[in-house]
């Protein structure tokens, strides 16, 4: 178990060339981007990274075509986003054998108005197909796009069951008295805030970080968020503008924006780009917020 803070992991997203095929140099020029500009680590394959659509043959290559380009595993946060738990212990294996960091292990997400004790149970699972391997598993509460809420008392049940195997939460619900009820009775876990709106009010009470799609474009600001709990009201406004649109395309046109490369803008089906006028506000909105006073 890690015992430094976690601080903040860039939740990175994927680019995609015109053939749909992941643009394996400017992903990892992202990541070097924001390791430079204070990220301690990066996730790969999360919600922002478009997680769910990017197989385990990819995955390996991504992985191995990262550390070769000198990002060190413990650089490194691999999100696993399935339902099969021979699948979720095949990605998260699979990525402990190079030595990353973290695994970001969201529940199933199929079957909804499961109980906790099945979730419990598929957690279990994956646990057991692991084998000695399993370690350091941050659980992904994300109810917006799972369905499947990760409770208090079920986050309880995980990590008496597995001590050394569960270390930590990242909380996307969004929600913030669930978060502070989170931070009350897990606070020695690694307890990751989702929602940039809660985030600085999250550390101070005793959070170690975030993972954040926003650190793509603002990784200085956020740093200050997730590392001080320092307020930035302009970071939370400008969440409520990406909130008007699907979330992962709306930080890839920041992306695209901040870079000058369109590729950014593509995502993977079922996913469709935003329109050209919703960049265009998105675009007016971020400079209004964050740089009007240079213009």
């Amino acid at each position: 178990m890690l015992t430094e803070k976690f601080g903040l992991s860039v939740a990175l997203a994927t680019p995609f060339d015109a053939n749909g095929e992941i643009a394996v140099a400017a992903m990892i020029a992202q990541a070097k981007q924001s390791l430079a500009a204070g990220c301690s680590s990066v996730t790969l394959f999360g919600t922002t990274g478009e997680g769910a659509s990017i197989g385990t043959q990819e995955r390996e290559r991504i992985l191995n075509a990262f550390l070769d380009a000198g990002i060190a595993p413990q650089k490194v946060v691999i999100a696993v986003l399935v339902d099969a738990a021979e699948d979720a212990a095949a990605q998260a294996g699979q990525a402990f054998s190079y030595g990353v960091r973290n695994i970001l292990l969201a529940p199933p997400s199929y079957f909804k108005n499961v109980s906790d004790d099945g979730v419990f149970k598929w957690f279990s699972a994956v646990f057991a197909i692991l084998g000695d391997k399993a370690r350091d598993i941050i659980v992904y509460n994300i109810p917006s796009v799972t369905m499947v809420p990760l409770t208090v008392s079920l986050i309880g049940r995980l990590r008496a069951a597995f001590p050394a195997v569960v270390t930590g939460v990242k909380d996307s619900s969004g929600d913030w008295p669930f978060t502070e009820a989170l931070l009350k009775a897990h606070g020695d876990l690694i307890i990751l805030i989702g929602d940039e709106r809660h985030l600085a009010k999250g550390v101070r009470l005793g959070g170690q970080g975030a993972i954040s799609g926003m650190a793509n474009f603002l990784p200085g600001e956020v740093r200050l968020m997730a590392e001080e709990g320092r307020d930035d009201a302009r970071v939370e406004d400008f969440v409520a503008e990406l909130l008007k649109y699907p979330v992962t395309p709306a930080v890839k046109v920041m992306v695209a924006r901040l870079t000058g490369e369109e590729m950014w803008l593509a995502v993977r089906p079922p996913l469709v780009s935003i329109s050209s006028e919703g960049q265009e506000q998105l675009g007016l909105a971020f400079d209004l917020l964050f740089r009007s006073k240079a213009a």
